[in-house]
């Protein structure tokens, strides 16, 4: 298929229906190191956390090489080999809760085609509403990236130079073992083969190590804020990946909660690895949650 007929799939919809299960909370909680109290009936989920739900259910026998499904269905069928995690836009209307019954409309919204320093790149944008009980819960704007992977005897790119950061007013390091990247993988039915199959990772796709999830880098970011400031309550969330973290190294996740000139309190947030080169920035909005 031609990269510019992918935009037949503009507007393609696809509903799917869940229940949050207390389990997978849970689970995640341990995951992240938390000592959260044991979820019931009625927790409110934590900001990202809906991406619990909803996990891909393809068949084994519809899997592609990579771990992904393969390519076509709801999502364009992009060929090109190496698919990440791009960014995104949320804003969170009102909490969901463990026990709730949820629906996502999800449609693509944009194919775009550009030319890129290492070949083509397709970006494809999905939206999804999730309403759970009282109607829309949340909407989210999904970046995904489809690229060339590198020829086997080009050298690999040199890291951008560490830009300054701000003054952090809270920072977090975190260990990506392989233990952490394999939880999220099972949590999410991440299938994707960059995340826990090293052999894969590093000598058909070309990465130095296992690359860290973007939703988990993402998730530490407002973990990071919530366990600073525990009575935030994020209303807004945008994020962008800049480039892959590996489990060679430790990295950093760091934040500080600021005021705005029209009076909104918003938190800068970003992942650094430890050369202090920037992996992921992001912006939330927040509000105190009534007391």
């Amino acid at each position: 298929m031609e990269l510019t007929e992918l935009k037949a799939w503009v507007g393609r919809h696809e509903r799917r229906e869940d229940v949050v299960g207390a389990t997978p909370v849970a689970a995640l909680a341990a995951t992240l190191d938390r000592d959260d109290p044991a979820p019931r009936a009625g927790t409110e989920l934590p900001p990202l956390w809906h991406w619990l739900c909803f996990t891909p259910l393809t068949p084994a026998r519809d899997l592609g090489p990579d771990g992904h499904a393969r390519r076509g269905g709801f999502l364009p069928p992009v060929p090109l080999p190496r698919r990440m995690w791009a960014g995104g836009r949320l804003v969170f209307l009102q909490p969901l809760r463990v026990g709730d019954g949820v629906a996502r409309d999800s449609r693509i919204a944009s194919v775009d085609v550009k030319q890129g320093r290492s070949g083509a790149l397709v970006f494809v944008t999905v939206r999804h509403e999730l309403s759970g009980p009282q109607g829309l819960a949340l909407t989210e704007e999904h970046d995904i990236v489809y690229r060339q992977a590198p020829a086997p005897s080009a050298p690999p790119s040199a890291p951008p130079a560490p830009e300054p950061a701000p003054a952090a007013e809270f920072t977090r390091v975190v260990v990506p073992d392989p233990v952490l990247l394999f939880r999220y993988s099972a949590l999410t039915f991440n299938g994707h083969r960059i995340h826990y199959d090293r052999a894969y990772a590093t000598d058909v796709e070309g990465y130095p190590g296992l690359v860290v999830h973007g939703p988990l880098i993402a998730t530490l970011l407002l973990d990071a804020l919530r366990r600073a400031h525990p009575a935030a309550r994020v209303r807004r969330f945008d994020y962008r990946a800049v480039r892959p973290l590996f489990d060679t190294q430790a990295f950093s996740v760091n934040g500080r909660l600021e005021a705005s000139a029209d009076g909104a309190r918003r938190a800068r947030l970003w992942a650094l690895d430890p050369e202090g080169a920037l992996a992921m920035q992001a912006e939330a909005e927040v509000e105190d949650r009534p007391a």
